[in-house]
């Protein structure tokens, strides 16, 4: 090859290296942004999740900031602030029925959260992020 074509071929070359580092680092930052987008940072639907408790009655004894027979929503964001398992902690308390104490000290089945359809885990993870954002 002559010197004009190897510069030629160099400088393709340079071109195409500069065209896929510059998608790949693209790429790259769209999967940090996806990544730093956990399930606890997706939009919570505020009017849904308000909706969903007012169906299942969740507002008899539980307010956003008072406490009645259960905790204030509020009360209950403050305990889990900063918690890993936050999240997966309040599914499993609002969809399995266990025991939840009240002020006197009895306990009692908590009441497990219904949705339409059925068991939709979109709907009761939208509940449970509205309740951690309080």
């Amino acid at each position: 090859m002559d010197p004009i074509q190897i510069n030629s071929h160099n400088a393709r070359s340079i071109k195409l290296k500069a065209t896929l580092t510059r998608k790949f680092s693209g790429i790259l930052m769209l999967a940090a942004g996806l990544a730093l987008i956990s399930s606890s940072t997706f939009a919570v639907d505020e009017e849904a999740a308000k909706a969903l408790a007012r169906q299942n009655k969740c507002l008899n004894c539980h307010s956003v900031d008072k406490d009645k027979d259960g905790p204030a929503y509020k009360k209950v964001a403050e305990k889990y602030k900063g918690k890993a398992n936050a999240e997966t902690r309040l599914i499993e308390h609002i969809t399995s029925g266990e025991k939840a104490k009240f002020p006197d000290g009895h306990e009692e089945e908590h009441k497990i959260v219904k949705t339409v359809p059925a068991k939709d885990m979109a709907q009761v993870k939208n509940l449970v992020q509205w309740i951690l954002a309080q």
